[in-house]
């Protein structure tokens, strides 16, 4: 690992680029390293250990200053924090009573809670830097760009410059809050937030706004609902759960939602928003135009999505080429178009998921290493950690009646599972869906306790080709949830036995 200690900017790069980095086992100009990854988050720190532990020596250059990325630092892993804590927290307010549960005086004590949710960041970003010592991943910080193919500028977090060389280089820099559409909407982190401001209000507020009902926005409404403010979701398009979501399961999910006491603004569009008098002022009309609507709220979250985080790599000065939607381009081995430069990870297409960017980094990296590698697009899970959780994988019913493909249907509903009764937790159900003629598993949606864990049995399924047959003759322990996962495959080709 790459220890930066304080000294002067010549002392510093004299370290970096002469004998004495040398003697400490770093790569020097005159000798390249066989791998560098830029950026530190899911898909490239994964990558830069996968590189080690493949024999060659791996650079990884992070400019956070904390490896893990958005998804660690500010994005999944301290929203599933607030996530897990909010649901005890009103768990206990509303539902511990009938479990036969007396509590008394319960209150929220929101600065530990916060505290709760930084420490289990700094927990995991610690351990990424031990797993980069263990495997002698040499951890750079810094902002990196582009002096050639093989040579990369980087200014250190502690002041100085230096350069480092490289056979390969994988760009894994991520993406970052997309703006407004249009820049009407400025947000401050304070009464009008991204996800990253959301993660942290120093109080409850009265009334919340959410623009956009993705999965993001869902989550973190979720959160702030439980802890008491009234929360409203506008969204533009006409269903929930933002792309790759069944239309059933999201109709049920809007249900499930709205008891819990959101409320939602379907096909609806955001024009504007103005801070006034301690307030912000929604403006809102039909997606399809018409008369304007005003809501007011204490906090605004904005959650239109995210987008391509490329500023200041200089991919122009070495001919990467870049989509119309600033993505980077590659073809199916990671390779962009310069010769010996892959990128990974949300910076380039597909689905922005952190375990999406973990598969394409071990894969670029075994590209470098063997010339093989494997990511099956369509064996990508999705999850909204909501209650209930929400989980997919495959195809949705409206994508194969769209495709003109024939299916079947099996649906389980977790109220018929012993496990989910004896649990008093027996909202959604679990669907699946086959080919008709083959019973070949071709997507699975789940709504329901546990979802986000039992959604990888679908995984299996959707990457191996497995009938439901097959998953229908695989015993499931009892009583557990995962029965209804079995009981919808039972039900999908012949019929279930439970309900």
């Amino acid at each position: 690992m790459l220890r930066v200690q304080k000294a002067s900017q010549r002392a510093l790069s004299r370290r970096l680029r002469l004998g004495q980095a040398a003697r400490r086992g770093l790569a020097t100009p005159s000798e390249p390293y066989d791998a560098v990854i830029i950026g530190g988050g899911p898909g490239g720190y994964v990558a830069a250990i996968k590189a080690a532990q493949q024999g060659l020596r791996t650079a990884c250059i992070e400019k956070r200053g904390a490896l893990g990325g958005t998804c660690l630092n500010v994005g999944c892993i301290p929203s599933k924090a607030m996530l897990n804590n909010s649901h005890i927290y009103h768990q206990t307010q509303h539902d511990l009573q009938r479990r036969g549960i007396d509590v008394s005086g319960v209150s929220l004590n929101l600065p530990q809670m916060l505290k709760a949710k930084e420490d289990a960041v700094t927990g995991l970003t610690k351990g990424i830097e031990i797993l980069f010592r263990q495997n002698k991943v040499d951890y750079i910080k810094g902002t990196a760009s582009f002096v050639s193919p093989t040579r990369l500028s980087v200014q250190l977090n502690e002041g100085g410059e230096t350069e480092v060389d490289a056979k390969n280089i994988i760009i894994a820099t991520g993406s970052e809050v997309a703006p407004f559409p249009g820049g009407s909407i400025q947000i401050d982190e304070e009464q009008i937030v991204s996800s990253t401001g959301a993660l942290s209000l120093k109080q409850v507020p009265e009334k919340m706004v959410v623009i956009g009902g993705g999965v993001i926005g869902l989550e973190l409404g979720s959160v702030w609902s439980r802890l008491g403010a009234q929360v409203t979701v506008v969204e533009f398009l006409g269903a929930i759960g933002g792309a790759g979501i069944d239309e059933e399961i999201a109709k049920q999910f809007q249900r499930s939602l709205g008891k819990q006491g959101l409320k939602f603004m379907l096909n609806t569009k955001v024009v504007s928003a103005e801070k006034k008098d301690g307030k912000v002022y929604i403006k809102t009309e039909s997606a399809k135009g018409g008369k304007e609507e005003e809501i007011e709220a204490d906090v605004v979250l904005v959650s239109v999505g995210r987008r391509p985080n490329i500023d200041g790599l200089n991919l122009d000065k070495i001919g990467v080429e870049v989509d119309p939607k600033g993505r980077v381009v590659i073809d199916d081995q990671f390779n962009t178009t310069v010769q010996g430069v892959k990128c990974i990870g949300d910076v380039t297409f597909g689905p922005m998921l952190a375990h999406k960017a973990e598969e394409e980094g071990i894969a670029a990296v075994e590209y470098i290493k063997s010339g093989h590698g494997h990511v099956n697009y369509q064996a990508i899970p999705s999850v909204v950690y909501t209650h209930p959780e929400v989980a997919w994988v495959g195809k949705t019913e409206q994508e194969l009646k769209s495709a003109g493909v024939q299916y079947k249907i099996g649906k389980f509903p977790f109220a018929a599972n012993s496990r989910a009764k004896t649990n008093l937790d027996t909202e959604g159900i679990v669907k699946i869906i086959t080919e008709k003629e083959t019973d070949r598993v071709l997507g699975v949606h789940i709504m329901g306790p546990n979802a986000g864990e039992m959604i990888s049995e679908g995984v299996l399924a959707v990457e191996y080709g497995a009938s439901a047959e097959d998953i229908a003759r695989t015993c499931h322990a009892h009583p557990t949830l995962s029965e209804a996962f079995k009981e919808a495959a039972m039900a999908a080709y012949d019929k279930a036995i439970h309900f």
